[in-house]
């Protein structure tokens, strides 16, 4: 009896996580990259963009491109450094059974090698100081008229389609964050 509680307790437990498990995944389909959802004018009717927590719209305002910034530093140059040694290797056989158990042992020598990284002077590259940016300005974010002039950091494909409208578009995107 009490195996059988048992078993019944892991199957129900089982069968909660699996609804759970399901309930948490339904809201939001993976496979989209984030920040690729751009929408114009009419076409915010998609109920995916307009669902997303995540998801940002409002008046297109102005644009904002930040090259890469790099500066030349030194580093450590690491050279690799081998070594070639050799190791003596015992082998052993065994033959038979019981009281006649025999066990025979060699030994061979192998080539073997060692190798580690060691500085050897300095080299020069090219560090970056801040990574790419593209940004957009919105006006009227999420429909409220009192917020105007949020920056939100967008990727590429998101910028360029956003150059490609006019002023006082509306524009819904997924933002990679609002630092720009």
């Amino acid at each position: 009896m009490v195996n059988n509680k048992r078993g019944l307790m892991a199957v129900g437990a089982t069968a909660m996580l699996l609804l759970g498990l399901a309930a948490c995944g339904s809201g939001r389909s993976d496979a989209e990259p984030p920040g690729h959802t751009v929408t114009y004018g009419s076409d915010v009717s998609s109920e995916e963009n307009t669902s997303r927590s995540d998801t940002v719209s409002g008046l297109r305002d102005t644009l904002r491109h930040l090259p890469v910034k790099t500066s030349r530093a030194t580093r450590p140059h690491m050279v690799k450094k081998c070594a070639s040694t050799t190791t003596r290797v015992r082998h052993t056989s065994t033959s038979g059974t019981g009281s006649r158990r025999k066990t025979r042992t060699w030994y061979t020598t192998e080539p073997t090698r060692t190798c580690k990284n060691v500085r050897s002077g300095t080299e020069t590259y090219r560090r970056v100081v801040r990574p790419e940016r593209w940004c957009v300005r919105l006006d009227d974010v999420g429909g409220d008229k009192a917020r105007d002039d949020v920056w939100f950091r967008v990727d590429s494909a998101t910028y360029h389609q956003a150059l490609e409208a006019t002023d006082h578009t509306r524009l819904t995107f997924v933002p990679r964050g609002t630092t720009c």
